[in-house]
């Protein structure tokens, strides 16, 4: 079930003895694990009657014993088993190497899995136990592990699936929370902020926030103050060198890098996000990909998540630079990438040095 269905069921049936959470987006598992608090424990009991096990630390069986005995304190518990996936047999789905075969998981059942079926057959009066999973996306290289640990504990009946906002979903629920707050944000900035947080609910939830108290409701939030305050935000101005750099612009391009060294940014890590931009457009170039539509699914297809702004800022890169412009890019920037790697570089002189060869009128790059 969705994080949604999950509450309106809280609400309307109360809450049912065990759950399973899995999946990676914090936001709404907060509000889920508020409301299933809420829900189960009163006042009285809201402090001693919460308990949380992590499983790569506890074995699952001592936390099914602590899941059947009568808490002295609290008259109704909230038993959480945190980082479920340790559960699975050692050295298989848990790690970053090898998923574990379909007979690995069958010899499984006749240990931790059974403890957990017959709790389930009997669960304790007044009790709910969520076994909770959030290591693994849901696709990409996790989508195998990920299939894995839902597949372990597919027989706890109540699921609630987290995943991360959709692009379309992101973007409605910034605009919620600007609104809420009384925060003015434009929608050349809503794009900047997507952008800068990676369209995570919680880091918008925050950023919002800290927008409010920083910009207040009086005036329109302005790109300046996203750059300010939001972890990230820098990399619209690498990208707006990107662009610069497309046209030729040498005086823009110059402007730019003055920008980002009086921000403090980390030269090498400007020229990681260059080279990355003009090798994604080296990609959906050679792929033949006409709009940043068909650039977002190939990238999220390939297990590389972008997000529409991006996407369009790829389209327009791959716009402004023909293919062997592309490639020569990539090439300065791994000249200047070593430069910045000989010993007591300049790495103002560098860069500049660079994005001369890039706007240089003849002989192109």
């Amino acid at each position: 079930m969705t994080p949604e269905q999950f509450l309106d069921q809280l609400q309307k049936k109360g809450p049912q003895p065990a759950y399973f959470f899995l999946g990676p987006e914090t936001y709404n598992r907060d509000r889920c694990r508020r409301a299933l608090i809420a829900s189960v424990l009163g006042e009285e009991d809201r402090e001693s009657g919460f308990t949380k096990h992590d499983l790569d630390e506890t074995p699952l069986a001592a936390a099914l014993d602590d899941a059947r005995s009568l808490s002295l304190f609290a008259t109704k518990r909230v038993i959480w088993l945190a980082r479920a996936e340790a559960a699975l047999p050692r050295g298989k789905a848990v790690g970053r190497g090898s998923a574990p075969s379909d007979d690995d998981d069958e010899s499984a059942t006749g240990g931790d899995t059974a403890a957990l079926t017959a709790y389930l057959r009997e669960p304790t009066p007044d009790v709910v136990l969520v076994v909770d999973s959030s290591r693994f996306e849901f696709d990409g290289e996790d989508k195998a592990r990920q299939e894995r640990v839902q597949k372990f504990f597919s027989f706890i009946p109540a699921q609630v699936e987290f995943r991360p906002f959709a692009p379309d979903a992101a973007r409605a629920f910034a605009q919620t929370q600007a609104k809420k707050a009384g925060l003015q944000l434009p929608l050349a900035e809503l794009a900047l902020l997507l952008e800068a947080t990676g369209g995570d609910a919680s880091r918008i939830a925050v950023e919002i926030e800290k927008l409010s108290l920083y910009a207040g409701t009086s005036r329109k939030v302005t790109a300046e103050d996203i750059l300010a305050l939001v972890p990230d935000a820098q990399a619209a101005n690498i990208f707006a060198l990107v662009a610069a750099l497309g046209r030729g612009d040498r005086k823009r391009s110059l402007e730019l890098l003055d920008m980002l060294a009086r921000e403090g940014e980390y030269m090498p890590l400007a020229l990681t996000f260059l080279a990355t931009q003009f090798r994604m457009a080296l990609v959906a170039r050679d792929a033949g990909l006409r709009g940043a539509n068909a650039i977002q699914a190939h990238f999220n297809k390939l297990g590389a998540r972008i997000w529409p702004e991006r996407a369009r800022q790829i389209e327009q890169t791959v716009e402004s630079f023909p293919k062997e412009r592309l490639e020569r890019a990539i090439y300065r920037v791994f000249e200047a990438d070593r430069s910045l790697r000989d010993a007591r570089p300049d790495d103002r002189i560098v860069m500049e040095k660079m994005i001369l060869s890039l706007t240089a009128k003849e002989g192109g790059l």
